[in-house]
């Protein structure tokens, strides 16, 4: 008797839980009658059959199909598995190539050929349903109602789907960030503010400045949602799914195909205010100097806050030039507990004393030689093996010569044939000869010349310096050269120390050394390194 497993899916939260429940007895009944013995059943509920992803009872039947714990598939249609032709046809395929039949309740055995129809009746349907939404969406947004979820500021009516009305108490704060904005407080300061007075935000745990600025071309943010003036706009962007991860993204679609429909009982703030606040943003989006994209730096997306652990960013230079650095959640929505700013190159002096030191240990030293040593007995075998073909082709050449010069002298050919032929073998005799001047002769024991210690001494001196000119010029080999050592630099604030300023580094020295980089600490770099002194070592155990 076959083995025999059952899959079953239904689409939406809005389908009933028995649906599966009712394939599955189908199917069920279908292998009883058709002697198959039922070993193993998988289900996904409320999951889109439009991709396989995200989908754990469709890969975990794969994963039972690959150790071949059944031999064959029984589905109530071959929509089930999938409403999309690619998917469906590559189910199809692998449990074909493991010898695993796919039976249809009500098609009976699945070949090539329903796999395509189905597949393609089923993609069109998918497709159809979509357009049905979107025209249902588009005629409730031409009656005023709305097609998509809640927005701040806004709630339900019980009773009726699609109608939203004015929440006072969050349309208050609506009215203050507008306020405030055109009244020249920036995003950051009024989200500040909102956190300080406690105010709960849209979502997440605090107000940011992107919570309120958003994207111009999406109208997201709540200075940019018309909405707040009594203009609903449908049809901003649309969504596609992505066919590599199975999620939905948003694309904007061109302004021609937005649909605006006024509903002045949801204004908010009124146009002027609007409109003024509209005004401030676009006089504000005009590049300044200032503002246009800095160079990177060595630590550039590295940095993290002690306070926080929050990402940290540049704020600007100060009179000397130097630039500053600063937790982003302070900066953001205040809600650091260490806002106040480092000095950028005190953090990358602690950085860079710390690496030098590891990089300054005797069996990192002793790591580096062996390497050293490697890859000079590698390229040596690399040239020897090359001079060796050369001078195999040489001889060949210099008998082929020889040949032709004898068989010309002999008269046992054609001058006019085998003289060219010789001229041609003598110029490439010539070219052997002179690529052999060039490679070096075989090699014997290969030592570490006492002038490479002291260079690689000397780099280390240079290491800052060059790194951040590398990298400031634009070399983003310099970057990855960093990101090759460090992972993530961790600042504390410690005024008792050099520059006030601590760092955690975490990290490695793969690109050097490999797994064998600072064997006598944790994997890649550990510890506290302070700026001026070398690397302290973790405590052993923490």
């Amino acid at each position: 008797m076959s083995r025999a497993a059952i899959y079953a899916r239904f689409s939406t939260d809005l389908q009933n839980e028995r649906s599966i429940d009712d394939q599955l007895a189908l199917c069920r009944a279908y292998a009883e009658r058709e002697g198959l013995n039922v070993v193993a059943t998988f289900d996904d509920r409320a999951r889109s059959g439009g991709s396989v992803l995200g989908r754990d009872g469709l890969l975990h039947l794969m994963d039972k199909a690959r150790e071949h714990e059944f031999d064959v598939l029984v589905v109530e249609a071959l929509d089930r598995l999938s409403r999309d032709m690619e998917d469906l046809a590559g189910i199809h395929k692998r449990l074909s190539f493991l010898g695993i039949e796919i039976r249809a309740v009500h098609e009976g055995v699945v070949n090539t050929v329903l796999v395509g129809l189905r597949g393609l009746v089923g993609q069109l349907y998918r497709e159809d349903i979509a357009h049905k939404v979107r025209r249902g969406q588009a005629g409730r947004v031409n009656k005023g109602l709305h097609a998509g979820g809640l927005t701040y500021g806004y709630s339900y009516v019980l009773g009726d789907p699609g109608k939203r009305m004015i929440a006072e108490d969050e349309a208050d704060i609506v009215r203050r960030v507008f306020r405030e904005y055109v009244e020249g407080q920036t995003p950051r300061d009024i989200a500040h503010n909102l956190n300080r007075d406690r105010v709960p935000p849209p979502r997440g745990r605090a107000w940011n400045a992107s919570t309120i600025n958003g994207n111009v071309h999406r109208g997201t943010g709540l200075l940019h949602n018309e909405l707040y003036a009594g203009r609903l706009i449908w049809n901003r962007v649309r969504m596609i799914k992505d066919p590599d991860t199975g999620k939905r993204v948003s694309r904007p679609n061109p302004k021609g195909q937005w649909r605006v429909v006024a509903v002045p009982d949801l204004a908010i703030v009124s146009s002027d205010l609007f409109d003024a606040a509209q005004a401030r943003k676009k006089a504000r989006a005009t590049t300044h100097p200032s503002h246009q994209r800095r160079p990177r730096h060595m630590l550039t997306g590295l940095l993290r806050c002690g306070a926080c652990g929050a990402g940290m960013s540049s704020k600007g230079v100060d009179k000397s030039k130097r630039i500053r650095i600063r937790c982003s959640a302070a900066t953001e929505s205040g809600t650091c507990a260490d806002p106040k700013t480092f000095y950028l190159d005190t953090v990358e002096t602690a950085v860079l004393n710390g690496l030098t030191a590891e990089l300054r240990h005797p069996e990192v030293i002793a790591q580096y030689v062996q390497t050293y040593h490697e890859e000079r007995k590698r390229l040596a075998a690399d040239t020897d093996a090359r001079r060796t073909r050369l001078e195999r082709r040489l001889e060949e050449v210099t008998r082929e010569i020889e040949r032709l010069v004898n068989a010309i002298a002999k008269g046992h050919g054609d001058p006019a044939v085998l003289g060219p032929q010789s001229t041609t073998l003598n110029e490439e005799r010539k070219c052997i000869l002179a690529e052999l001047d060039r490679v070096p002769a075989a090699t014997g024991v290969i030592a570490l010349h006492p002038a490479v210690l002291a260079r690689y001494e000397e780099q280390l001196n240079q290491l800052q310096t060059g790194l951040a000119k590398g990298i400031a010029s634009g070399d983003s080999e310099c970057a990855d050269a960093m990101r090759d050592l460090v992972e993530t630099v961790t600042v504390f604030r410690h005024p008792s120390r050099i520059g006030g300023v601590e760092v955690e580094i975490a990290g490695r020295l793969t690109a050097l050394l490999g797994e064998g980089a600072f064997p006598h600490g944790v994997k890649g770099v550990g510890g506290m390194v302070v700026a001026g002194e070398g690397l302290e070592p973790p405590t052993p155990g923490l």
